[in-house]
């Protein structure tokens, strides 16, 4: 079995010359999304197409971007990264719709072996990392490998996320660890409790009538 092989079955595996050639072209693609004009949205949209495995719709990521293949991502709908966001996309990440990433967000899929006379033989392993639909992640968020977040959750500032975090949560802390449910309780509300004033709740409610669109605008279960 060859490297990339191993590699793609999440088993150990040594990154051979076969492995570097994959790299080369995401290296490729990501110096010229993080030197193109920032101000040129359009061609930072078409890169990020180019370089993403999937996309669906406009998937928009604010450079600098890291990343190993590329080919490795996965994104939904409106999927949004902001500056200096990292994927060590060994493994596949599979991210849903309306996933939303803040500044110095890393995902991680990549890893090596525990005991260093293991560890240095140069093996090495990628175990793949899923984010649903309608997540936020805040800045400062280290995703690990394995790790599942479900849908309609927010991950908070700085978090270190080593286990599955649970759909409709509020997660954070290092290790991450789930802080309380999200209920429709916290549907016009904004930074630390406060209300969203009444001009802008009126334009929401409005935009999500006229898209009416339930798996953009969900109810939460409780």
């Amino acid at each position: 079995m060859s490297n990339v092989e191993r590699r793609d079955k999440e088993l150990v595996y040594i990154s051979d010359d076969e492995v570097f050639e994959e790299q080369k072209i995401a290296r490729r693609l990501t110096q010229k999304l993080n030197t193109v004009d920032r101000a040129d949205f359009d061609s930072i949209k078409e890169i990020v197409k180019e370089l993403l495995g999937k996309t669906e719709g406009d998937a928009f990521i604010n450079p600098p971007f890291y990343c190993d293949y590329g080919s490795h991502i996965e994104v939904g709908k409106n999927f949004f990264a902001n500056y200096n966001c990292t994927m060590l996309d060994v493994g596949r990440i599979r991210i849903g719709d309306n996933v939303q990433l803040a500044p110095n967000v890393a995902i991680y899929t990549a890893g090596h072996p525990v005991h260093p006379a293991t560890r240095n033989t140069l093996y090495e392993y990628g175990i793949d990392v899923t984010i649903g639909n309608n997540v936020w992640i805040g800045g400062n968020v280290v995703i690990c490998p394995g790790v599942t977040i479900g849908d309609n959750t927010v991950i908070g500032v700085g978090s270190v996320v080593t286990k599955d975090i649970p759909a409709w949560s509020v997660a954070a802390g290092n290790p991450c660890r789930v802080i309380r449910e999200i209920t429709e309780v916290d549907r016009n509300k904004q930074f630390a409790g406060r209300e969203i004033d009444e001009e802008a709740w009126r334009d929401i409610l409005r935009i999500q009538r006229e898209e009416d669109d339930i798996a953009k605008y969900p109810t939460a279960n409780k």
